[in-house]
């Protein structure tokens, strides 16, 4: 396993790329730590398939450097990285055993056979198809396929990375939840560093520790789970993550003070920067009826389950609140009450407000 350092790295697909739009990822300074679980995160074309591309050395960066474990990779071609790679769709051969599969990684670098036989084991008792070894791969459903190309990603113990290009994209949703478990489950038994590239929010704060937020070719955030979601350090974060989404709403701001909608806002502490376009970020889940606040009415109820989403309109300003227990029918007037150290600044969609000052 590796630290993997990405160094001043940008990268344009055209030969002679001019301002910052022409750029699919735009300067990129991280670490990931030997053995650490990190996920990259963000929408179709936001850059996360290029920045893998370019660690697992099947695309060279147009500027900046890759190092693993300090020793500069960057012109590497892929099979001198020891990087694994676990793709959409299983990449397995269907003529072969399970056994066949998980070993042929092995035996295709000239690892010994009873070596090879104690690893299948291991690996093959850790993803629970150890009663399938001697089973063709094309009698396999579609999620053990799966197990089995990241058992092929696994079974090496001399690789620096193994990578995950979302692995659960054609898997039946009823079974994604197990393969997110097992995977996780797999990395705090093996401990090597794992990199998950997807879309989807729920598999990357499940498997991650570390999640590294994109948009538009560069990192909005790095952090946990709960640190992307207590504290958005932007917009997008707020939007993209949680279900529902954070509300950010049209503010003005004179004087140090804020105001939604005409009312004065209690913000999380003193507000920093000055100039730019200035937007009230507060999750729903920090929103709450109550018998004083700001002045609204219901206009739609969504019952998710477990609670109900209400969206109340403050003047023209929709607003989103998560309700346990009994709520307001369409129509009734209420009052929304923000808490004041979930209720923040943004400006040009940055956070703007100190913690707790």
């Amino acid at each position: 396993m590796a630290k993997i350092t990405l160094s001043n790295l940008r990268h344009s697909y055209l030969p002679n790329p001019g301002g910052a739009e022409d750029y699919a990822l735009k300067k990129i300074d991280l670490d990931w730590e030997d053995g650490g679980a990190y996920a990259l995160l963000g929408p179709s074309g936001c850059g996360k398939s290029t920045l893998l591309n370019i660690i697992s050395g099947l695309l060279t960066p147009s500027e900046g450097r890759i190092l693993f474990d300090g020793r500069d990779v960057t012109d590497l071609p892929p099979d001198q990285r020891n990087i694994a790679q676990v793709f959409q769709f299983p990449v397995i051969y269907d003529t072969m055993t399970v056994r066949e599969n998980l070993a042929f990684p092995l035996r295709n670098r000239g690892v010994a056979e009873p070596r090879i036989a104690e690893r299948v084991a291991e690996i093959a008792t850790m993803l629970e198809v150890q009663d399938m070894l001697d089973v063709r791969a094309s009698h396999l459903s579609p999620d053990n396929k799966q197990k089995i190309s990241m058992g092929r990603g696994l079974v090496r113990d001399d690789v620096n990375v193994v990578m995950f290009d979302e692995p659960l994209t054609v898997i039946d949703p009823h079974l994604k939840w197990k393969l997110r478990s097992k995977l996780k489950e797999l990395h705090q038994r093996v401990r090597a560093t794992m990199i998950y590239v997807t879309h989807d929010q729920t598999e990357a704060l499940t498997f991650a520790d570390q999640v590294v937020v994109m948009q538009d070719g560069e990192i909005v955030q790095i952090g946990t789970p709960v640190e992307l979601f207590e504290r958005p350090q932007h917009t997008f974060v707020g939007h993209f993550i949680g279900s529902p989404g954070m509300n950010v709403l049209p503010v003005t701001e004179t004087g140090g003070k804020v105001t939604f909608e005409g009312h004065a806002i209690v913000l999380e502490g003193k507000i920093t920067g000055a100039n730019g376009n200035t937007e009230l970020g507060i999750r729903p889940e920090f929103v709450a009826l109550s018998d004083e606040g700001l002045p609204a009415h219901v206009r739609k109820v969504s019952d998710v389950g477990r609670h109900c989403v209400v969206e109340a309109m403050v003047g023209d300003t929709a607003v989103k609140a998560v309700v346990e227990g009994d709520v307001p029918g369409q129509g009734a007037a209420v009052h929304l009450n923000f808490r004041a150290d979930q209720t923040r600044l943004y400006r040009d969609g940055w956070i703007a407000t100190e913690m707790g000052t």
